[in-house]
Formats: C-alpha cells, sequence, structure tokens
C-alpha cells in the first residue's frame, strides 16, 4: 500500500494531531496516531480517550489500509524533511518513509487495537465562524479552575440560543462572558452544556486561525466540531469530546445589576500600570484601587516589605463616587487581556463588592471580579 503526499501537508496535520496523542504508560497504543488510507485521501487519527481528532489529506493512494505508528517519531522525522513529496508505504505493523536522501522505517503496533472515536449524530447541530467562535473562547479561556469538588466550574459552560452562543467561565472569584452570533441554529431548541478546559485549548489551537464556517454538533454527552475543505462538503478536521457532568452554577446572580462608581479607562495603559504595580505586590498580588473623583484620576498601590512601594495615577473619565477596593492584581490582568477596544469601562461596587471590566461600545464581553478584602 503507498501513499504519495506533499510534506508541508502531512507535516501541517501532524502537528496538530500529535498534541492530542496521550503520554501513557498503561496504554501503549494511545502514543501511536492512526494512518488510515482511503481512496484519495489519508486519515490521521489521535485519542487520549477524553478527546478525539481525525485529521483528513487529500492524497495519491495505491491501495487501503491501515497502521499505528509512535506520533512523536513520525512527527519528529517528517518535520526535518525538506518540501516536497513524502511516500509512505505500508506494509503489516511496518510503516515505511521516503523523501529524496531520507528513509526510514517505523514499527507500529495493530491498527485494531486503537480506540474508536464516536461521531456524533448531525440532526442537532450549528454553524459558526471559526475566528470569532475560536476568539471568544479564548476570552473565557483561562478563568476556570481545575476542582475535584466542583468539577463543573472546571469547564467552559456553553449556552446555546438561536441568536447567540453564551461562552461562560468562573473559578468562584471571577466570571468572563462573551456572546458570539451564530450563522445557523438547528438545535430544536435552547441548549447548555459544559466543555473540559483542556478541549477548548485544542479548539483555540487547531481552529482559532481559520475563517470558515465550523459546524458543531452536541448530544447528551459529546460535543463534535467540523471543519470542511474548502468548496466541497468533505470534512477536513474533526474534534469529538466528552463533556463534564453536572449542573452550572445560575453565574448571572454573580454578575452586579448596578454600580456606584464608572471609570473609562485605556486600555493599554491600564495594562501597563498593573503589570508594573504586580513588581511589587505581595505574594497574594494584592493591589489597593482608589477612585479619585475631584482629580479625575484611578490611583494603584502595592507594597511589600521586600520590593518597596508603588503607587501611580491614571487620568480616567469618572462617575459616582470615590472608591477604595483591593483586587487580585493578576485576575484584573487576565481580565484586561479579554477586552478588545481601546478603551475600557471598569464598574466599581464598594470595597466588599465585585468590579466589572467592559470594552467600550460592545456589549458581548463582560469580565466580573471579586475584591480581595474589606479596606
Amino acid at each position: 500500500m503507498k501513499i504519495e503526499i506533499p510534506q508541508e501537508k502531512l507535516k501541517k496535520g501532524l502537528n496538530i494531531i500529535e498534541k492530542i496523542s496521550s503520554k501513557s504508560l498503561t496504554l501503549p497504543i494511545l502514543n501511536n496516531i492512526l494512518l488510515l488510507v482511503e481512496k484519495n485521501f489519508l486519515e490521521i487519527s489521535a485519542t487520549d480517550l477524553e478527546i478525539g481528532v481525525k485529521y483528513w489529506i487529500l492524497s495519491k493512494t495505491e491501495g487501503v489500509g491501515k497502521i499505528t505508528v509512535s506520533a512523536r517519531l513520525l512527527s519528529g522525522f517528517i518535520n526535518l524533511l525538506p518540501e516536497g513529496n513524502v511516500i509512505l508505504f505500508i506494509n503489516g505493523d511496518i510503516l515505511s518513509v521516503e523523501s529524496g536522501n531520507y528513509k526510514t522505517k517505523i514499527k507500529g503496533l495493530p491498527a485494531d487495537d486503537f480506540p474508536i472515536i464516536p461521531k456524533v449524530e448531525e440532526d442537532k447541530f450549528i454553524l459558526i465562524n471559526s475566528f470569532e467562535f475560536c476568539s471568544g473562547l479564548g476570552q473565557v479561556f483561562n478563568v476556570p479552575a481545575l476542582s475535584t469538588t466542583r468539577p463543573e466550574i472546571s469547564g467552559i459552560y456553553f449556552s446555546f440560543s438561536k441568536d447567540n452562543l453564551v461562552l461562560v467561565a468562573t473559578d468562584s472569584f471571577r466570571l468572563g462572558e462573551k456572546k458570539v452570533s451564530i450563522n445557523k441554529f438547528s438545535l430544536g431548541g435552547p441548549l447548555s452544556l459544559i466543555l473540559p478546559q483542556k478541549t477548548a485549548r485544542e479548539i483555540i489551537n487547531i481552529f482559532g486561525e481559520d475563517q470558515k464556517e465550523l459546524k458543531i454538533s452536541v448530544s447528551s454527552s459529546q460535543l463534535m466540531i467540523e471543519s470542511f475543505i474548502e468548496g466541497s462538503s468533505n470534512v477536513a478536521i474533526r474534534l469529538v469530546s466528552r463533556l463534564i457532568d453536572g449542573e452550572y452554577p445560575n453565574y448571572k446572580e454573580i454578575i452586579p445589576k448596578k454600580h456606584i462608581t464608572s471609570v473609562v479607562l485605556n486600555r493599554k495603559e491600564f495594562l501597563n500600570h498593573l503589570k508594573g504595580a504586580s513588581l511589587f505586590s505581595n505574594k497574594t498580588s494584592e493591589i489597593k484601587i482608589k477612585v479619585d473623583l475631584k482629580n479625575k484620576t484611578l490611583n494603584i498601590y502595592s507594597g511589600g516589605q521586600e520590593n518597596g512601594d508603588y503607587n501611580s495615577s491614571i487620568p480616567a473619565e469618572i462617575k459616582g463616587e470615590n472608591t477604595e477596593v483591593v483586587f487580585n492584581c493578576r485576575f484584573l490582568v487576565d481580565g484586561l487581556n479579554g477586552v478588545k477596544s481601546d478603551n475600557v469601562l471598569f464598574e466599581l461596587n464598594s470595597d466588599s463588592g465585585p468590579g466589572v471590566l467592559k470594552p467600550t461600545g460592545d456589549s458581548s464581553y463582560l469580565y466580573v471580579v471579586m475584591p480581595i478584602k474589606n479596606t
């Protein structure tokens, strides 16, 4: 059985697939990827039993067959090859690879031992722009924290409706919410699920740079995402993931309905001052935010016995009352990194109430952060 395929296409596919393969001592087959040869296509698969990915590449094929080989070995060798066509030969459990003066043989494991990657039924699905979806996912991706007692907050909450997809993440100390428009809704009605954070990372890595349309299909226990070969109905990449079982908290109760002070700041300047303050903050990353209505500034204080003190002020548009609140500096930096506008709206609710970061002129994103303690 023979496959001829451009090196750059094979390299791209392997670099994506290799990241999914597991580093398993108990199940060595999970360290491998499955190569399946079909007419005019090479299908590459990897799974860690939680996430499965299939990647299809148009290629010249002679015969059909399959083999599993080490993801690390094959990807490492293909990355060394010059541009041009690569020829693969499958003979039993041996994969031969040739390109110019480069030749190697890789011993594999029986393909029949490779776990089956399930396919979600496609009667419940949405269509969405890949770049907008992955950008939105990236705005909330870093918020969750792994929790064995509350696994539901370890993932990203998806809430599907006819008009948009709402992405939510929290670790109990902060919360991010992002709304993304949907191109087509075919789920039958509103639907929600909890996606593992690890899966969200892989989705961003795999689909984040394209402007293609994605098809997201949903079942009671799994989510499937597919992109398609341009100009055809053939699937290019398919990712299938298990979902987190559980009920997501009523996060809307956490979002403040009102505030006592609102501050508009230049996002980049605010971010730089926070990074400066973080250099002098203590082990819990505490900084004090003080709003000065008279001087129209937002002042930032931090300090510790080891490094000294930090004190700076930023010109701001302020409405409301003078306010002092202590926040975790890292949490504020994470929230600002999710804001895409030049200016940011910072809403405050006294020393014991949550603060809210929003992009100016954009209601699709918000970030809620709880204060550390009363001042």
